[in-house]
């Protein structure tokens, strides 16, 4: 490219321009020497001059960095210079944003995810983080910091949604290629009758209907702690749960009547809830709670009581891969099922590795009745050679 000439105010004289643009030097208006950051200058669409730093000393640079602008022009995907400045929290502001609008819930995830991304990306440049800086994450969080890949996956996911708000709204060009990371999300966990009871004895009494009611039901720990008495229609014998403490935001109903052992939960929960009352002299709108306040949590109760019924390790999510498939079993249509338990896709099946054991026996049968009858094997009578 030709060298340009600049006047005493810095601003280019003449630019000998190729088609690509122009690269240059400002001059120092005091001194008269030009200083030594190359400048790039092109056009952008609708005839608008651009003039950006080229952020270097070095004209080589300066020159490759003009190429890339030329290619943004080029393909369509040209922001400016402007998509030098988006930092990592310009990023995740944007995302939040996106969130709130969409009306997501996640939101206490997310800003775990955000965490860990930050003690990586914090103050860094979006056009810095790069494929290879995204690999080089991965690895340092499921090496040196033993995170969970599926935590992993779910962080980079994040920030990949981060850079694709950003591209769909004109800020960056283009998102840097994001590494894969293989997550085995099987799940295994099931609990049968006399587990459940295990665990529920060594539960505390307000926590035990609790885990009784996810075990039937299917539902979200969150979930059922949410419930009122309001939510319960005691002569139709139904609980619905309300869109706003829906994980997929919508509403849910479960006929209880129909299940002997879930009308026991429900019986016995409303006679605890009345005492309760009684004694306390006040109205307890919760339809489990803890001597009439409401139950935040009841992590560490579970996990206790786990440990004492010998069931280690076992998640109250267990329950609700327990109750898909006991529906599964009873033959209950899979259309059916979601709509009980409040899942949206069948990929549920497939995670928790859920089959209809009915279907699987009718295909064995099946297969036997395509196989020839066996013959019968007669023995030869044993000779005195044999015998002796």
């Amino acid at each position: 490219m030709a060298k340009t000439m600049q006047d005493s105010g810095g601003a280019p004289r003449r630019a000998p321009r190729a088609s690509a643009g122009t690269v240059y030097r400002l001059r120092d208006p005091k001194t008269g020497e030009l200083r030594p950051t190359w400048w790039i200058q092109y056009v952008a669409p609708g005839g608008r001059r651009v003039r950006e730093s080229a952020g270097t000393t070095v004209k080589a640079e300066a020159v490759a960095k003009l190429r890339a602008r030329m290619g943004e022009l080029a393909s369509g995907r040209f922001v400016g210079p402007e998509a030098d400045r988006v930092t990592f929290e310009d990023l995740m502001a944007a995302l939040e944003r996106s969130y709130r609008l969409a009306g997501r819930r996640s939101t206490r995830r997310v800003l775990a995810a955000r965490e860990h991304l930050a003690h990586a990306y914090a103050g860094a440049r979006a056009m810095h983080i790069t494929a290879p800086r995204l690999e080089a994450y991965a690895l340092a969080r499921t090496g040196d910091e033993h995170a969970a890949p599926a935590s992993v996956k779910y962080e980079l996911a994040i920030l990949r949604r981060a850079f694709s708000i950003a591209v769909r709204q004109g800020v960056l060009a283009a998102r840097p290629a994001f590494p894969t990371i293989r997550v085995d999300n099987v799940r295994t966990g099931f609990f049968e009758a006399a587990e459940l009871e295990a665990v529920v004895a060594e539960l505390p009494e307000p926590l035990r209907n609790v885990a009784r009611f996810a075990y039937h039901t299917g539902w979200r720990s969150g979930e059922i702690r949410a419930l009122t008495t309001a939510d319960v229609d005691w002569a139709a014998k139904t609980v619905r749960l309300e869109a706003a403490y829906s994980k997929n935001a919508e509403p849910r109903v479960f006929p209880w009547g129909a299940l002997p052992a879930l009308v026991v939960v429900m019986e016995h929960q409303r006679a605890y809830t009345e005492a309760v009352q009684k004694r306390r002299g006040q109205i307890v709108p919760w339809l489990f709670h803890r001597e009439g306040k409401p139950i935040r949590s009841m992590y560490d109760a579970w996990r206790a009581a786990c440990t004492r019924a010998k069931v280690s390790g076992r998640l109250m999510h267990d329950f609700r891969r327990t109750a898909v498939r006991n529906l599964e079993r009873a033959g209950v249509p899979r259309s059916v099922a979601m709509k009980l338990t409040g899942h949206k896709t069948e990929a549920v099946y497939q995670r928790y590795a859920i089959v209809a054991e009915r279907d699987l026996a009718e295909a064995v049968a099946k297969l036997a009745a395509l196989a020839p009858a066996p013959r019968t094997v007669i023995p030869f009578p044993a000779t005195a050679s044999s015998a002796g």
